[in-house]
């Protein structure tokens, strides 16, 4: 499977950005599609995942901030992001099955 990640740019804080990850090759493997992100100095830590039948899980970071949908028909999983904050700044990663994107970079400033 192959991840194409997209989205990313630079947004105030209280803002909002949509992530977009396309999946492309043996799609039908993948049951559990998710974001990661990594800031700087930091390790790679999970946001979001979601299901293929729609279950959905939020790190506390995320909660009520972030939601992840998917289309399981367009192999394509999104994360909507509101309120964000400078702390929210990390180069964001999806991932499916044993694969992952090539991240894509969100810096909240002012």
């Amino acid at each position: 499977v192959q991840l194409q990640a997209s989205g990313g740019g630079l947004v105030q804080p209280g803002g909002s950005l949509t992530l977009s990850c396309a999946a492309s090759g043996n799609t039908f493997s993948v049951n559990i599609m998710g974001w990661h992100r990594q800031a700087p100095g930091k390790q790679r830590e999970l946001v979001a995942y979601i299901t293929r039948d729609g279950f959905i899980y939020y790190a506390d970071s995320a909660k009520g901030r972030f939601t992840i949908s998917r289309s399981n028909a367009k192999n394509t999983v999104w994360l909507r992001m509101s309120s964000l904050k400078p702390e929210d700044t990390a180069v964001y990663y999806c991932s499916g099955g044993e694969s992952w994107g090539q991240g894509t970079l969100v810096t909240v400033s002012s």
